[in-house]
């Protein structure tokens, strides 16, 4: 069947023929089915490509047991492209628990299994063995992450690059326009792809490096693999170089070959970034999912706009700091205009944008000038441990995007569901973004992430102070009230990042109580390949001071940290008691206005099971319960059961 008339990319012979190519420039493998829509990056690659005059097919989650299913096209002249999808594909088919995810949104009707493990190793293995010598360019997430050697959670120790590991040729790193089309202007021009040596946001793995002059050298595969004080002291020296201005080539060995990165690429231009963003995208699944139950997640993004990309905000759970790096690159809102009338006239549309955001919604532009010219600071942080006097708190441009996008005649509602970084946000003093986002951009709730209230977590998480979010909760809430609208907060909350013991997260706990919070969902720290808090989670040791952190690893303390969040919840009793008597807090059990949990006892056999040391007092309660029901005291009773503060009542 041919596709190629409704003017997506050829994903067959059929259409090529319709096109009128007899071959292509390059093959683009990927992980992910094939969505033609900016937020996908094999939509941006593969648009670019096409935009500067190649001719690119797409073999979307091909079956890896036969050759065939990547020759549907013939042999690409130029090279193969390779990307495991929007995700790392181990953290796509593998919950924190290691248990395998049965659902896969990037794959028609959500099937799971459509991608094997580790994809980028196995389409570039069976990328080589089909295609010969053919050049082989690997990226996407999964590769950008995993470009040095690594802590893998799934295997629990350090693999090598997946660049060595892949076998491919060079591996791209970061949001790869520039890098792409300079390499394949140079393959165009026939140069051996082993001599491309200088393109920004690439890696490449070398004999010697003789030809180098200026680099940073870190502890090589071997030596960090063995040696957790080494990792880290890699890591180390590892970040402080990922920054387009300043930033040197870094240099890693691995066995008798070194891996080179090169200084990533320059951020784009509005201009660039504007152009990237108006190619001509069909904003959509390709038509050949229809009848296999579509693409879910094209319904996050379908009718949302990606104004920004880049964040200072840097938490260091974060992979986006190590991916798309720390300098903010926006689009110009005439830009974003443009994209939202397209989006009005789309026939699916409702009237809802559902997001107008990036990685952070409210960051608009650079943290301040001084990036453009000198990078983003080496040893010092935007926003942590508080904002640096020289931020740009300016949220203008954004406000006046708002406004006009929710004007738009079709428009109904523009919503903000990218997350809001509430620190940046305080330090506007103009109120009028805070106010207008609370009065038309917020559905009910609005989603935020403090992530923790124990300061001995939030500094190993680069995140504000509790005091910060109470401010900007007050000032929500505030106002809400001004306004005479009922909205709340829905804070993100992470249990057993590094650093974080049972005191911490009882002293969470506790917290959520005070405020009368009950979180429905709550995050364990999934230790995803190159962050900061990865790398803390595998050595014990904070790289950015190189001093030791606690870790939390057992299973048995991972799920008493998680219950305490959500200690409400009947089903986490056994947990949060085990937790609070572990912990040294069996004052919280009780019936007290501050108590997490009440003593639970068997009502069928008379015998009361209890985690407390006040045995003497629960054995008068029982009976003067029983005493008193039996005098049809009821009331009193029930006053007993909750307690003078009436906790039960409250909750």
């Amino acid at each position: 069947m041919i596709y190629a008339d409704k003017g997506f990319l050829p994903v067959s012979k059929e259409d090529m023929d319709y096109l009128g190519w007899d071959e292509l420039d390059f093959l683009y493998i990927c992980g992910d089915a094939y969505v033609d829509h900016p937020s996908f990056g094999h939509a941006i690659i593969t648009r670019v490509l096409t935009a500067n005059g190649y001719r690119v097919g797409i073999s979307a989650q091909p079956d890896i047991r036969t050759k065939s299913s990547i020759t549907l096209m013939g042999t690409p002249r130029l090279g193969v492209l390779i990307s495991a999808g929007n995700m790392d594909s181990m953290v796509n088919h593998y919950s924190v628990s290691k248990k395998r995810r049965q659902t896969d949104s990037f794959s028609p009707g959500g099937k799971m299994g459509l991608r094997p493990d580790r994809a980028t190793i196995v389409y570039s293995n069976l990328a080589r063995r089909t295609f010969g010598r053919i050049p082989i360019l690997i990226g996407g997430i999964e590769a950008s992450l995993r470009r040095f050697a690594h802590y893998d959670y799934w295997q629990d120790g350090v693999r090598a690059s997946v660049l060595a590991d892949s076998g491919a040729d060079i591996l791209l790193y970061g949001m790869g326009e520039h890098s792409i089309v300079e390499l394949a202007r140079a393959l165009d021009h026939g140069a051996d792809v082993h001599s491309l040596h200088n393109v920004r946001g690439t890696c490449y793995m070398a004999k010697d490096i003789a030809h180098l002059k200026e680099y940073v050298e870190i502890p090589s595969f071997e030596t960090v693999k063995e040696d957790k004080y080494q990792y880290a002291l890699a890591d180390k020296l590892c970040v402080a170089e990922q920054d387009p201005i300043r930033g040197k080539t870094v240099v890693q060995r691995h066995a008798e070959r070194f891996l080179v990165q090169n200084p990533p690429t320059l951020p784009l231009s509005q201009k660039e970034l504007d152009a990237v963003y108006e190619l001509p995208y069909k904003r959509t699944y390709h038509p050949m999912y229809e009848a296999m139950g579509k693409i879910p997640a094209i319904e996050e993004v379908q009718f949302s706009l990606s104004s920004v990309r880049g964040c200072f905000g840097a938490c260091n759970f974060c992979a986006l700091t190590f991916h798309q790096g720390r300098i903010v690159q926006a689009r110009s809102n005439r830009s974003l205009e443009k994209e939202a009338d397209e989006l009005i006239n789309t026939p699916a549309f409702k009237g809802y944008i559902h997001d107008v955001g990036g990685p952070t919604a409210n960051f608009k532009h650079p943290a301040c000038e001084k990036q453009l010219t000198h990078g983003a600071c080496r040893e010092k942080q935007c926003l942590y441990p508080k904002p640096c006097k020289n931020i740009n708190a300016d949220h203008s441009e954004y406000l006046a995007l708002l406004r006009t996008l929710r004007k738009k005649e079709g428009v109904k509602k523009v919503f903000v569901r990218s997350g809001i970084r509430f620190d940046y946000l305080l330090e506007d003093k103009n109120d009028e973004f805070f106010t207008e986002l609370v009065k038309h951009h917020v559905s009910g709730q609005l989603k935020v992430a403090p992530e923790h209230v124990s300061q001995n977590v939030l500094k190993y998480m680069g995140k504000p102070r509790r005091e910060v979010y109470d401010k900007f909760s007050e000032k929500f809430y505030a106002i809400n009230k001004k306004l005479k609208k009922e909205q709340y907060l829905v804070p993100y909350l992470m249990s057993s990042h590094p650093g974080s013991t049972l005191s911490d997260a009882v002293e969470l706990a506790v917290y959520l109580k005070e405020h009368n919070l009950n979180p429905q969902q709550v995050q364990d720290f999934y230790p995803t390949p190159g962050t900061v808090s990865t790398c803390m989670f595998y050595t014990g040791i904070d790289p950015r001071t190189m001093k030791p952190v606690y870790v939390a690893k057992s299973p048995e303390e991972k799920a008493m940290q998680r219950a305490l969040l959500q200690f409400k919840n009947p089903t986490n009793f056994s947990l949060v008691a085990a937790a609070l008597k572990k912990a040294g807090r069996e004052d919280l059990i009780g019936f007290g206005r501050q108590c997490l949990i009440q003593p639970k006892y068997n009502t069928t056999g008379g015998k009361q099971k209890h985690v407390s040391k006040n045995t003497g007092r629960k054995s008068r309660i029982a009976k003067n319960q029983n005493r008193t029901e039996g005098r049809g005291g009821k009331a009193k009773a029930n006053r007993n059961k909750t307690g003078s503060g009436g906790g039960n009542r409250r909750r």
